[in-house]
């Protein structure tokens, strides 16, 4: 699975307002986390249209999180930027159709958007901020070759 740079400003910039808990513009965002100030902020208008931000103008205008860091997902915030967590050339995996020695692997490519969900979909803004990640997770990052490249 590749990460698109929209995707990781995006997770970013929700961390930093989960960590901050308060109204940050979008210069104190970019610059809290190292990220190009103006693409950050289309990346802020697409998680604002997909209800994850809310935007207040003015003087003590800026962003913050809609309701409370443990109720978002990364899995929402990569969908608001960059659509669906898999796809097959395209479109969706369970949309994908094969013949011949080719034919079961709508199945692999189904259970690697399972797999894919249950680390995105069940990890929170809160639980990357706090360092409590999922069970699940804590025992894929210690598997033997995790942290391997391949």
């Amino acid at each position: 699975m590749q990460i698109s740079a929209r995707a990781d400003y995006a997770v970013r910039a929700m961390l930093q307002l989960a960590a901050t808990n308060d109204m940050l513009t979008a210069q104190a965002l970019a610059d809290a986390q190292g990220l190009p100030h103006r693409f950050l902020e289309a990346i802020l208008g697409d998680l604002r249209r997909a209800g994850l931000v809310r935007s207040h103008r003015g003087a003590e205008g800026g962003y913050r999180l809609p309701c409370p860091a443990n109720e978002i997902s990364l899995g929402d915030v990569i969908r608001a930027v960059d659509g669906p967590l898999a796809g097959v050339r395209g479109i969706r995996p369970e949309e994908a159709k094969y013949e011949g020695a080719a034919e079961h692997l709508q199945a692999v490519w189904v259970a690697t958007r399972a797999a894919v969900r249950s680390v995105l979909d069940e990890t929170t803004l809160a639980d990357v901020v706090s360092g409590n990640l999922p069970r699940h997770l804590r025992t894929l990052v210690k598997s033997p070759g995790a942290w391997e490249p391949r």
